[in-house]
């Protein structure tokens, strides 16, 4: 999974993906840094009546004002609301931690099972406390964490998972830029 200002989630199989959490556009699946994730389509023209808002508006209210930034009414960081005691950042994080979980299960479901979990982005990569809270109470998928395997993980490379885990659970860097330059020089032709 890539978590960062926009996150998502892919069940794999074989390679091949299966599903993803975005569908139509980036809005649908997780919660993220600003944007919404899955919402009930009827909020729509609820919204529309209730705030005399164009359709425009709230799809930029839903991709720029909501997710955790919303949710918290404060910070669109998790590793700043973890450690805000209010009320407001702490649903702000159990959301989106729980949303991480809901969609965890539903892939393993949705595979008959699960052999190995990747936490990426930038949020996947150095905040362990979500990465905890996102993987709690899994153990029925056999997903385990080492705790201190996982609080020690903030970027390199790292395997996480304890030594009863029948899943791998792997913290790996992703350098998106990077990809994206090398997909783009081989779709002008110019490389591998």
């Amino acid at each position: 999974m890539q978590l960062g200002g926009g996150c998502s989630i892919t069940a794999l199989d074989e390679g091949q993906a299966v599903d993803n959490s975005m569908g139509f556009s980036p809005l649908e699946g997780l919660v993220m840094a600003t944007r919404s994730g899955d919402v009930d389509p009827s909020i729509l023209p609820y919204l529309q009546e209730r705030l005399a808002l164009t359709s425009e508006q709230i799809i930029e209210l839903l991709n720029r004002k909501s997710g955790l930034a919303g949710l918290s009414g404060k910070s669109a960081n998790p590793g700043e609301l973890l450690a805000d005691p209010s009320p407001q950042a702490q649903f702000a994080v159990e959301l989106y931690c729980y949303r991480l979980r809901k969609y965890i299960g539903a892939y393993c479901a949705a595979l008959g099972g699960c052999d190995g979990i990747v936490f990426g982005g930038g949020v996947g990569e150095h905040v362990p406390e979500v990465r905890e809270r996102s993987l709690a109470a899994m153990e029925w998928a056999g997903i385990e964490l080492d705790l201190e395997a996982n609080r020690a993980a903030r970027g390199p490379e790292a395997a996480i998972q304890s030594a009863r885990s029948r899943v791998r659970i792997h913290v790996v860097p992703v350098d998106e830029e990077a990809l994206m330059v090398r997909a783009a020089v081989t779709l002008m032709g110019g490389g591998p």
